[in-house]
């Protein structure tokens, strides 16, 4: 497993790690548990996924120690006023006594909280309630109004990221400023992406599925990845890409399925409180 540097401390985030949205928080034990079992390392869930607690078992039920998992979380669009409560009750639901990474989950411009949001982000750091602190879904505007007001550059945002919509502007501006880009969705959420034929090809290729393709594509871009999966074989399958490399021919021809749209929402006008 490869491990990337983050802007704060040292701090080391696993490459692959383990998304549970959209995973019932009755499901989300037995399927971070194999996910652990696979050797993934790091798992990423939100307040709104309705699943930290289940996450928590997972981790509590975990042969491996505490220290060497990666588990981070997110504030909500509803809290960006309490931010400090809302992360104490999160931490209280996983059943931990830090988190390692803690993240804004939408900026939401309109309700224009998200710098006093992440300032309560920056105490918890400083208090040493979290390792890093980080965003999600933001654009460079609010990127870069964050540097501008606030003391901490984020040492990670989260956006939509899969070759479909591959956002090179910004992860160049991340690139610049010593921010990393994580990718949700990385497989375009099984909406058609893995059944393009170049991505057969390049399997056949490598002999390995369309979905390892896509996640290769992502670890050689430099991105943070966090695949979803509640199918203890295909939790297996996405974490076994660190065995083989795509070539610049391959990477070009994952970089010519780029159709600049999205699959969620738009960060600059997305204010659903939930």
């Amino acid at each position: 497993m490869n491990s990337l540097l983050l802007n704060t401390d040292g701090v080391q985030i696993p490459q692959l790690g383990f998304g549970v949205w959209q995973v019932p928080d009755d499901e989300a034990e037995r399927a971070v548990s194999a996910a652990i079992e696979a050797g993934y390392t790091s798992v990423d869930t939100a307040k709104l996924y309705y699943n930290e607690e289940g996450v928590g078992r997972a981790i509590a039920g975990s042969s491996v120690p505490r220290e060497k998992l990666f588990i981070a979380t997110k504030l909500w669009n509803n809290e960006h006023d309490r931010a400090e409560a809302a992360f104490e009750t999160s931490l209280s639901k996983l059943g931990l006594d830090y988190l390692d990474l803690y993240l804004i989950h939408w900026p939401v411009p309109s309700q224009d909280k998200y710098v006093e949001a992440w300032q309560s982000l920056e105490r918890l750091y400083r208090a040493g309630r979290v390792r890093a602190i980080g965003v999600s879904n933001f654009t460079i505007e609010t990127l870069e109004r964050l540097m501008n007001e606030t003391e901490i550059v984020p040492s990670i945002n989260q956006i939509e990221l899969h070759p479909h919509f591959p956002q090179a502007e910004l992860r160049a501006f991340h690139e610049a400023n010593g921010i990393l880009t994580e990718a949700w969705s990385p497989l375009g959420q099984g909406r058609g992406l893995l059944d393009d034929p170049a991505l057969a090809t390049l399997g056949h290729k490598h002999g390995k599925s369309p979905a390892q393709i896509v996640l290769r594509w992502h670890i050689q871009l430099g991105n943070v990845v966090i695949p979803k999966s509640v199918t203890p074989s295909r939790i297996r399958e996405n974490i076994d890409v660190f065995d083989f490399t795509l070539d610049a021919e391959d990477m070009a021809a994952i970089g010519a399925l780029n159709r600049g749209t999205r699959l969620g929402p738009d960060p600059a006008t997305f204010d659903w409180m939930g």
